[in-house]
C-alpha cells in the first residue's frame, strides 16, 4: 500500500483527497496534518466521512511516507518546505500554485513536473514531484491544447469561465458568505488571473510561436462546485476537421473526453471527468470545457498524479459517478 501524508487537511481539497483515499485500493492514509485541529477526528471536520473512519488529525509528520500532498494556501507550500524535510524518497504533490510556473519549479533540492496528464503523461510517470494544475487553468488548458499541437492558435483567444464558491477556499470572504454570493453573479481578476501563466506556458510549450493574446474574464457563480468554460478564437476548418482533431489528441485520455452533445455542469460534478464540446459559427470555434473543480481541477487530479508516479493504472479510485439529480 502506498502510504500517504496530507498536509493543512481541515479545507476543500483535503477533504475531497480523504473521500477519494479512503476508498482507493493501493493506498492508506498514514498520517493527516493539522496543527489547528490536532486530536479530533476528520469526521468532525469533513462531516461527509461520519462512519467512514476513525482518522483523527496530528500535529506530527511522518518524514519517511512515499507521497505527501501538500494542501495549503499558495504561497505557504514553500515555507512549509523550508521547514519540513522529508526522506528523498518520499514524492511529494503540490496543490498550490507555489511550483507551476517554470521559474519555480526547483526548490530546495525538489524539482516539480507540472502534472496536467493529458499535455505530458510520461513526464509525470518519471517525475518526483507534482505542481498539480489550477482548477481554471485545467478547464481552459483541455479546451485549448488540441489547437495548439496543431499550431492552429494564431488569432486572440476569449474565454469567459465561472466558477462555484468553493473555488475561493474555505475562509469566508466578503464574496463567499451567503447573503452575497446566493442569488448574485460577479466578475473577478478580469484579464489577470493567476492562472494564465500557467495556461501561456503550456500553450507556448505545446505551439511555440504563440504570439496570440489570451483574454480570460473568470466570474463567480451562484452554486457550490463545477467550472462552466466557453473559449473562442477564429478558426478556418471544418466542424468536422476540429472534432477529428480534438477526439484524435485525447483518444487516450483517461477522463477527457469529447462530447458531440452541448454540456452542462450536472454531467461532471463530483466525477474526475473534463467535458468538452465544440460548436462553429461562421469563422469562429467555440470550445466548452466542464470540470469539477475540486476533483479533476484540484484533488482527484492529483490522485491521477499519484497512480502515474507509482505506475498504477491511472484511474484507480476514480470511478466517480456524477451528482446528476
Amino acid at each position: 500500500m502506498i502510504q500517504v501524508g496530507i498536509i493543512g487537511s481541515a479545507g476543500y481539497t483535503a477533504g475531497e483527497l480523504f473521500r477519494i483515499l479512503l476508498n482507493h485500493p493501493k493506498a492508506e492514509i498514514n498520517f493527516a496534518y493539522s496543527t489547528s485541529n490536532a486530536g479530533n477526528l476528520v469526521s468532525a471536520i469533513h462531516q461527509d466521512l461520519e462512519g467512514e473512519t476513525n482518522l483523527c488529525f496530528t500535529d506530527e509528520i511522518n518524514p519517511n511516507v512515499n507521497v505527501v500532498f501538500l494542501c495549503l494556501g499558495h504561497g505557504n507550500s514553500k515555507a512549509f518546505l523550508e521547514k519540513i524535510t522529508f526522506a528523498s524518497h518520499t514524492k511529494v504533490i503540490d496543490l498550490s500554485n507555489d511550483f507551476r510556473l517554470n521559474d519555480d519549479a526547483t526548490f530546495n533540492g525538489r524539482t516539480f513536473v507540472y502534472g496536467l496528464p493529458e499535455f505530458q503523461k510520461n513526464e509525470i510517470k518519471n517525475a518526483d514531484n507534482i505542481a498539480n494544475p489550477g482548477c481554471f487553468a485545467t478547464a481552459i488548458q483541455l479546451g485549448l491544447l488540441p489547437l495548439a499541437k496543431a499550431g492552429l492558435l494564431q488569432n486572440d483567444v476569449h474565454i469567459q469561465a465561472v466558477t462555484g464558491s468553493t473555488g475561493a477556499g474555505q475562509s469566508l470572504s466578503e464574496t463567499t458568505h451567503f447573503t452575497w454570493r446566493n442569488n448574485n453573479f460577479s466578475y473577478y481578476k478580469p484579464f489577470s488571473h493567476q492562472h494564465l501563466g500557467e495556461i501561456s506556458e503550456t500553450l507556448v510549450t505545446l505551439q511555440g510561436n504563440l504570439e496570440t493574446d489570451i483574454n480570460f474574464m473568470p466570474y463567480r457563480g451562484d452554486f457550490t462546485r463545477g467550472i462552466f468554460a466557453t473559449m473562442y478564437t477564429k478558426y478556418e476548418g471544418s466542424l468536422e476537421d476540429a472534432k477529428a482533431l480534438y477526439k484524435a489528441f485525447y483518444k487516450d485520455a483517461a477522463f477527457t473526453t469529447v462530447s458531440d452533445k452541448p454540456l452542462h455542469l450536472k454531467q461532471v460534478v463530483n466525477t474526475n471527468k473534463c467535458l468538452v464540446h465544440l460548436h462553429k459559427h461562421e469563422n469562429k470555434l467555440l470550445i466548452t470545457s466542464c470540470i469539477d473543480n475540486l476533483l479533476k481541477g484540484a484533488s482527484g487530479q492529483a490522485v491521477h498524479n499519484m497512480n502515474l508516479l507509482f505506475g498504477l493504472e491511472e484511474t484507480t479510485g476514480l470511478h466517480l459517478k456524477a451528482a446528476y439529480f
